[in-house]
C-alpha cells in the first residue's frame, strides 16, 4: 500500500481566495464537467427498469399491473438500497483519491462488492416471497401472482449490478465519468433489442422483460470492466483482486448502512405516497395522479442528482487532499448552481401544466388534475433540487448518519403526517398528500442547510486525513 508522501502531505494548506470569482468560475466548471455526464448516465440507467417495463404494457393490462408493482418493490427494497450501501464509495474512494493513496481506492471498492454480495441475501428473499407478502397486504391475487413472478425473475440482475454498482462510484470517485455515459448509452440501446427479443421472439412475456435487466447489467460491467483493464486510465487504481478487500468489512458497513438508510427513508415516502392514495376517494383517479408526479419529479430529479453527485466526488477529493477552503467553495458553488436550474425547470413545468398529462393519459380528468397538481410540483423541483445538491456535500464529509436522521425527522416527522393530515381530515385528497411531502422536504432543506453553514470544513480535512491512514493501517 502506497505511504502517504512526505513531500505532499495529507493535510497540506491550498491558498484560496475568498470570494474569488475566477476561483468560483473555475469550480463551477469542474461541476459541471463532473455533473453533466453523470446526469446521462443517470437517466440511462434507469431507463432499463422503464424500457422493460413499457415492453410489458404491451401484453395486457394485468401483466403490466404486476411489472409495475414489482419494479416498485424492487427499487425500494432492492435497487435503491443496494445503491444506497455503494453511496459510502463517494465518502471513502474519493477521499482517498484525494489523498493519493491510490491502492486504497481499489480496496474500498473490493471492499463494497463483499459486503453488497452479503447484503443481497435477505434482498433475494424478499424478492422470493413478494408474492406472499403482496397477498398478505391485502392486493389482488391476480396482480400478485404476476408481481411475485416478475420479482423472482429479476434475481439474477442482482448478480452484475452490485460489482456494477461499485464499479461506478469507484470510476466516479476519479472523476471518470464519460465512459460512464457512453457504455450506459451503449447499454440502454441494446437493452431495447434485448427486451424484444425475450419478451416477443423468446415468447418469454414479463418474465423475459425481467430477465433482459440482467442480461443489459452484464452488458454494461463488461463494458466498463473491460475499460478499466485496457485503457490504464486506472493503473494506480486498480491492481487486481486482493486479501486486502476482506479485512475492514465491518467499518465499511458502518459507513454503507447509514448510507443505504439516508437513500432509503427518503425513496420510501414516496412510494408511501402512492399506497396512501389508494385509500382516498376515487382511488383509481389518485393513485394515477400521483404516480405521474412521481414519474415526473423522478426524471427531473437526475439533473440535481448528478449534480450532487458531483458535488459529493469534489468535497471528498479536496478533503482528502487537505483543502478544506476547496471542499468549502465546492459546497458553495453546487448551491449557486443548483437554484436556477431548478427555479428554471420549475418554470417550465408550470407554463406546460395544462398539455403535460396529455403525455400519459387521454383522460381530461387526469389531465385537469395534473394541471393544478403541476404548480405544487414545481415547488419540489426547486428545493429538492438544493436537497440533491446538499446531500452530496453530506456525503462527501462522510456524514450518512446524519443524513439519514434528517431524512427520518423530514419525512416521518413532518411530511407524511402533515400529508395525511391534509389528505383525510382537511379534504385534499392527493394534492393533500403532495403538500406534505413538500413540506417535509422544506424541512429537510432547512436542517441541511443548518448543518452545511455550521460544518467546520478544517476538521472535515483533519477526519478524512484520519479515516484514510487508519484504512491504510488496516490493509498493511
Amino acid at each position: 500500500m502506497e505511504e502517504p508522501s512526505i513531500e505532499e502531505p495529507l493535510l497540506s494548506p491550498r491558498p484560496t481566495a475568498s470570494g474569488d470569482s475566477e476561483s468560483a468560475v473555475a469550480e463551477a466548471k469542474r461541476l459541471l464537467w463532473l455533473a453533466c455526464p453523470l446526469v446521462v448516465n443517470l437517466i440511462l440507467r434507469n431507463a432499463i427498469q422503464l424500457v422493460s417495463v413499457m415492453f410489458v404494457g404491451h401484453l395486457g393490462e394485468l401483466p403490466l399491473a404486476g411489472a409495475s408493482l414489482a419494479a416498485s418493490i424492487a427499487n425500494v427494497t432492492g435497487f435503491s438500497f443496494l445503491s444506497g450501501m455503494a453511496g459510502a464509495l463517494s465518502t471513502l474512494c474519493g477521499q482517498a483519491f484525494g489523498a493519493r493513496q491510490y491502492g486504497l481506492v481499489g480496496v474500498y471498492q473490493q471492499r463494497a462488492m463483499a459486503v453488497l454480495a452479503l447484503a443481497c441475501a435477505p434482498v433475494t428473499l424478499a424478492w422470493a416471497f413478494a408474492e406472499r407478502a403482496l397477498l398478505a397486504a391485502g392486493q389482488d391475487p391476480a396482480v400478485a401472482a404476476e408481481a411475485g413472478a416478475y420479482a423472482r425473475w429479476l434475481i439474477p440482475s442482482l448478480a452484475p449490478y452490485v460489482p456494477l454498482t461499485c464499479l461506478a462510484r469507484f470510476l466516479q470517485a476519479q472523476g471518470i465519468v464519460v465512459p460512464m455515459m457512453a457504455s450506459s448509452g451503449v447499454t440502454a440501446l441494446a437493452h431495447v433489442f434485448v427486451c424484444y427479443a425475450l419478451v416477443f421472439k423468446a415468447g418469454m412475456g414479463s418474465r423475459g422483460a425481467a430477465l433482459s435487466a440482467a442480461v443489459s447489467y452484464t452488458t454494461n460491467l463488461t463494458i466498463l470492466a473491460l475499460y478499466v483493464r485496457v485503457s490504464g486510465a486506472c493503473n494506480k487504481t486498480w491492481t487486481g483482486f486482493s486479501r486486502e478487500a476482506f479485512t475492514g468489512l465491518r467499518e465499511f458497513a458502518k459507513l454503507a448502512l447509514p448510507s443505504a438508510m439516508m437513500t432509503c427513508l427518503e425513496w420510501c415516502s414516496f412510494e408511501l405516497l402512492i399506497l396512501l392514495s389508494g385509500i382516498l376517494p376515487n382511488p383509481k383517479l389518485e393513485t394515477s395522479v400521483l404516480s405521474i408526479c412521481i414519474n415526473t419529479a423522478t426524471l427531473l430529479y437526475m439533473v440535481p442528482l448528478g449534480l450532487g453527485s458531483s458535488t459529493s466526488t469534489r468535497v471528498s477529493n479536496e478533503l482528502g487532499a487537505g483543502h478544506p477552503h476547496a471542499a468549502r467553495l465546492a459546497a458553495r458553488v453546487v448551491v449557486c448552481m443548483t437554484l436556477p436550474q431548478g427555479v428554471v425547470l420549475a418554470t417550465i413545468m408550470v407554463l406546460l401544466r395544462n398539455v403535460w398529462g396529455y403525455a400519459y393519459s387521454s383522460e381530461k380528468e387526469i389531465v385537469t388534475y395534473i394541471a393544478r397538481m403541476l404548480p405544487v410540483l414545481a415547488v419540489s423541483f426547486v428545493v429538492d433540487g438544493l436537497n440533491g445538491s446538499l446531500s452530496g456535500v453530506i456525503t462527501g464529509c462522510g456524514k450518512q448518519k446524519i443524513g439519514a436522521r434528517v431524512n427520518l425527522g423530514a419525512f416521518y416527522l413532518v411530511g407524511i403526517p402533515l400529508g395525511v393530515l391534509l389528505a383525510f381530515v382537511f379534504g385534499l385528497n392527493g394534492m393533500g398528500l403532495w403538500l406534505g411531502i413538500v413540506w417535509g422536504s422544506i424541512s429537510k432543506l432547512a436542517l441541511l442547510l443548518w448543518i452545511t453553514l455550521r460544518t467546520n470544513w478544517d476538521n472535515e480535512a483533519i477526519e478524512a486525513k484520519e479515516r484514510v491512514l487508519s484504512s491504510s493501517v488496516q490493509t498493511k
